[in-house]
C-alpha cells in the first residue's frame, strides 16, 4: 500500500485567512444578503418604523447574511459539484 503524501496550499494563519480574496468575497457577500434582509422586512412588513421589532430585525438580517454566506460558500459556487 502506498500513500501520497497531502499537501495543503495556502496555510498561512490569520494574517493569510483575511489577506485572501475568498475571504474578502465571503465578508462581502454577507453583508450584502444582510442588507437584502433588512430590505426585504422593511418593504414588506415593516413599513413605518414604529412597528419595527428588534428581534424580526436581527432575524431578517441574520437569515440574509447566511444566505449570503451559503452563496458563495456553496460547494458549486466554488465548482465542486
Amino acid at each position: 500500500m502506498q500513500f501520497k503524501k497531502l499537501e495543503l496550499e495556502g496555510e498561512k494563519g490569520i494574517k493569510g485567512l483575511l489577506k485572501s480574496k475568498h475571504f474578502k468575497t465571503s465578508l462581502i457577500s454577507i453583508a450584502v444578503g444582510a442588507a437584502a434582509g433588512f430590505g426585504y422586512y422593511y418593504f414588506t412588513g415593516g413599513q413605518s418604523m414604529d412597528t419595527m421589532t428588534f428581534n424580526e430585525i436581527v432575524k431578517h438580517v441574520v437569515l440574509g447574511g447566511f444566505f449570503g454566506f451559503f452563496v458563495t460558500n456553496s460547494p458549486c459556487a466554488r465548482g465542486r459539484c
